[in-house]
């Protein structure tokens, strides 16, 4: 009996990490690892908190896996502070060279390997797309966790800003009290969007963050389409699912016997935009034609 760790950024109530996790297991099963038969799965769920994801990857580590799949940056960085032996495999995670987490994309080195989410400079894409949608736009506040990934997606929102001529302010947020805080005082001045970026708390309270931009009245753009879907205005980034799938092989591969600093990074292989047009109607907004003709799905 091989053992696996799962240890997830989301609530175990969430639906989105349930689609997530069953995707995993059901592409595990595929390659021959069912549950309870030759594989034991443990399952830990962090719901975007710090002191939760910690406890999370000690208790993971302590029961000695044969691996454990990370679902975020959020998740990746406690294991790797509990284990640089027991192999992690990590999806959904922005600048894996950068965190320190492997050596190289092509070469890992380490006892980590897996997904990444997507480059910072895709927090360009979000400022020039919610511009786009709201070309009068003069504020934007950032919305983002505080941890390297947070500041590096900010960093290329504030590169492009200048060309865009906008205004950007971040906000660092962990939980519920934070984000509202956050939203309610920037809606205070008018003429203001809103960029989420991808992190663990948005993740969590996206349902909080949707409702406060409807109720001030804030475009928003969101990292990935279950936001949109949701009720966010527009989302534009990589798909959330399939890197499970993905991972599921990189598992199978290591309980076969081979190493994760063996085993490269790879990138997203397709971005898609979303854009929620009821959302734009009851936000008075016009979205443009060619923009409408750029997304993969548009909803009514």
């Amino acid at each position: 009996m091989r053992r696996v760790g799962v240890l997830m950024n989301l609530a175990a109530q969430d639906g989105e990490g349930q689609t997530r996790v069953g995707t995993f297991l059901s592409a595990l099963s595929e390659l021959g690892w069912i549950d309870r038969r030759n594989v034991s799965i443990d399952i830990c769920w962090g719901a975007g908190d710090g002191g939760r994801l910690r406890q999370c990857a000690a208790e993971l580590v302590a029961l000695a896996p044969d691996v454990i799949l990370a679902g975020s940056a959020a998740a990746t960085g406690p294991l790797l502070e509990e284990t640089r032996t027991i192999p992690i495999v990590f999806v959904q995670t922005p600048d894996p060279v950068g965190a320190g987490y492997v050596a190289s994309l092509a070469h890992p080195g380490g006892n980590a390997t897996g997904f990444t989410q997507f480059e910072y400079g895709i927090g360009g894409k979000w400022l020039e797309l919610l511009k786009a949608v709201q070309p009068s736009l003069g504020r934007v506040m950032v919305l983002r966790d505080l941890d390297p990934t947070g500041f590096g997606q900010f960093g290329a929102i504030q590169l492009a800003a200048k060309a865009f001529g906008t205004e950007v302010s971040p906000s660092g947020v962990r939980d519920a009290h934070e984000i509202e805080s956050a939203i309610t005082e920037f809606a205070q001045s008018s003429n203001g969007g809103l960029i989420v970026t991808g992190n663990a708390p948005a993740a969590v309270y996206r349902d909080l963050i949707v409702m406060l931009t409807a109720q001030h009245r804030l475009p928003a753009i969101y990292p990935f389409s279950y936001f949109a879907k949701s009720g966010g205005l527009l989302s534009y980034g990589p798909n959330t699912i399939e890197p499970y799938r993905r991972a599921s092989g990189y598992v199978d591969r290591i309980l076969k016997g081979e190493k994760p600093s063996d085993l490269p990074v790879q990138a997203p292989t397709k971005y898609d935009l979303v854009i929620n047009l009821k959302t734009a109607k009851a936000l008075g907004l016009q979205i443009p034609d060619k923009l409408l003709a750029l997304a993969d799905e548009a909803i009514e």
